[in-house]
């Protein structure tokens, strides 16, 4: 199994991001770190060990990004407006520069790809796959947080249009048109635990977000055993990535 790291600066978001990917071929794979992680989170966490057989197997190719945005909402970096601006930059970052690079990599200019993330991460999964559906064909979020407002701390200012695009449960329910009859044809899977820190209600609201608007998704629970922590999203990443690339039979 291979593993390539590169990056580069981004005007968009004002720093320079690193970008990695691990395996050669295989169904491309975005994950988002954790809160302010890096790219290579996912590997000192044994993320990248515990998906071994499937990138051995050629099924996935994994990459994963410094999750710049998340970075200013836990350091509290500038104001409440500023995050939520620089949560709208790092989705086009996304989108406009770390999808071409993805399809370039992989060879072809509209193969999709499945997004994925925990915690934080998860969050950024899913806002990807909504606003962009032509890029991304599932959102694999586990333990997700989706009410980011204690991170915005916005308070009585508000919060702003960058936000509104920015945020699923925000945005979600004002989807219409093209757009929408798009993101009907993909699929989010939202699996969590029930034990320390996790908060599964919060998966159960965005699926209901998600079902008003007849957004295909799924919502497993894991139960009271397993906790918010990465024991977790090891045992998740790997059952789920197999269950989404398996061939679908004739």
């Amino acid at each position: 199994m291979s593993k390539l790291k590169t990056g580069w600066y981004s005007q968009r978001v004002g720093c320079d991001v690193s970008v990695v990917r691990w395996g050669d071929v295989g169904a491309p794979v975005l994950i988002f770190p954790t809160a302010g992680g890096d790219a290579e989170e996912i590997e000192r966490f044994h993320v990248i060990d515990s998906l071994g057989p499937l990138l051995e197997a050629g099924r996935v190719k994994v990459y994963s990004c410094d999750s710049v945005a998340g970075r200013a909402m836990l350091t509290e970096e500038g104001t409440p407006q500023h995050r939520m601006w620089m949560q709208n930059q790092f989705e086009q970052f996304v989108y406009h520069e770390l999808v071409p690079s993805i399809r370039n990599d992989c060879r072809s200019d509209d193969i999709g790809i499945i997004t994925a993330g925990s915690s934080i991460g998860a969050f950024n999964a899913l806002a990807v796959l909504a606003r962009f559906p032509d890029a991304f064909t599932h959102a694999l979020c586990l333990s997700g947080t989706y009410d980011l407002d204690r991170f915005l701390r916005a308070g009585s200012t508000g919060t702003t249009d960058d936000w509104y695009f920015s945020s699923p449960l925000h945005f979600v329910p004002g989807l219409s048109g093209e757009r929408l009859d798009q993101v009907r044809t993909r699929f989010v899977l939202l699996a969590s635990g029930e034990g320390e820190a996790e908060d599964i209600g919060e998966s159960w609201q965005m699926a209901d977000v998600l079902g008003a608007q007849a957004i295909p998704n799924r919502v497993d629970s894991w139960g009271r055993e397993w906790r918010h922590d990465w024991v977790t999203w090891r045992k998740m990443f790997p059952q789920y990535l197999s269950e989404l690339t398996t061939p679908k039979a004739p």
